[in-house]
């Protein structure tokens, strides 16, 4: 088991260098300038030259890409010089001094995901503000994907082929068919302008709101319910569709038939036997979905105007503000690596002969 979760981790290490290579040279390669989308009208030939020197954009492709690796690394190599690129700032992140030689210095540090052309404020900053909404829904809707979506395909398996299992189904694959950006303006239409007197739910709003008087900010969880659902409608259709299949096809299995001849009870057998091999197939989905979910969630929150990192990106993108969506990028690419690496753990955990044979 050991061996198989370093295995699992070494992947999910390389697979955030491939990440971090392809988003470095995407937006690298890109034709827009940013010492000119920086300065913007007031540019001019020298002072392009200054920021391009300034941000290291005057060298080879091949030695920022190397620069880039360096600001990410925890551990990081600088120059004292300080006409050198690779000179430390100390406005730019706080470290911790291991030990240095001739003229150059090894520290540990955070990842220095570098400052906004826009803004100049750093996208760590940015990105921290902006990821525990989006995070905040993309758990509440597989929460209430997983929970809804397991009761449904629970029930649909031990009525299957009843008007319920229909019916079911029927929804599923609705739910399957929408894409996110139009459920969230139809349920934004249907239940925050149509219904709004019955279900006091608006159209637009955040997490944090402003209360009547303006003394200060309170959270309105209202405001995360129609995001939350219009996001887990998805999911929750898979969930019900692969717990139903999983637990018939764990039933027909024979130590569930010797199970039957000992005299134990369909509950027990459902329950205890059957139920915990059947969810390995729903935790491999939600883990692909919670990914889906914190990518898909840009749509839903640019309408509902959600204040994560949805809106964040689009106004990045907008304003062609790169580090922004470089950042936000590798951020949520971190996040999903780390969580497909503990779903594949907790499959192993569930069923050792994933380990086994991995």
């Amino acid at each position: 088991m050991a061996r198989y979760i370093l295995k699992k981790f070494l992947y999910g290490l390389l697979l955030l260098v491939g990440v971090i290579t392809l988003v470095f040279f995407l937006f690298t390669v890109l034709p827009s300038d940013p010492a000119r989308m920086m300065m913007g009208q007031r540019s001019d030939i020298d002072t392009e030259e200054a920021i391009r020197k300034e941000m290291g954009l005057d060298l080879p492709v091949g030695i920022q890409y190397l620069a880039y690796l360096n600001d990410l690394s925890p551990i990081s190599w600088h120059s004292n010089d300080k006409d050198n690129f690779f000179y430390l700032d100390d406005a730019d992140y706080s470290y911790v001094k291991l030990f240095s030689f001739n003229a150059s210095t090894i520290v540990l540090k955070k990842p220095f995901l570098r400052r906004s052309y826009q803004s100049k404020r750093l996208v760590s900053e940015i990105l921290t503000e902006a990821f525990p909404k989006t995070a905040l829904l993309a758990l509440v809707s597989i929460f209430f994907a997983m929970i809804v979506g397991i009761i449904i395909g629970i029930l649909c398996a031990v009525f299957n082929g009843s008007w319920f299992d229909k019916i079911s189904f029927f929804f599923s694959v609705l739910g399957m068919s929408l894409p996110s950006f139009f459920a969230a303006i139809l349920f934004a239409w249907v239940f925050a302008f149509l219904l709004s007197d019955w279900t006091g739910l608006s159209m637009f709003g955040s997490l944090y709101t402003v209360d009547d008087y303006g003394t200060g900010l309170f959270i309105d969880w209202k405001n995360l319910i129609l995001p939350a659902i219009t996001l887990g409608i998805r999911p929750l259709a898979l969930v019900v569709e692969l717990t139903k299949n999983s637990i018939l096809d764990v039933l027909s299995q024979d130590y569930i038939r010797t199970a039957k001849a000992k005299g134990l009870s369909y509950h027990k057998i459902l329950i205890h036997h059957s139920l915990k091999n059947a969810l390995n197939p729903v935790i491999t989905a939600i883990s692909g979905w919670l990914a889906g979910l914190l990518a898909g969630a840009v749509f839903v929150e640019y309408i509902f105007d959600w204040k994560g990192m949805g809106v964040v990106i689009v106004n990045a993108l907008d304003k062609y503000d790169f580090p922004v969506v470089m950042g936000s990028l590798l951020y949520v690419s971190v996040i999903l690596v780390i969580i497909n690496v503990l779903c594949d753990i907790i499959y192993g955990w569930l069923d050792p002969r994933v380990s086994l044979t991995a």
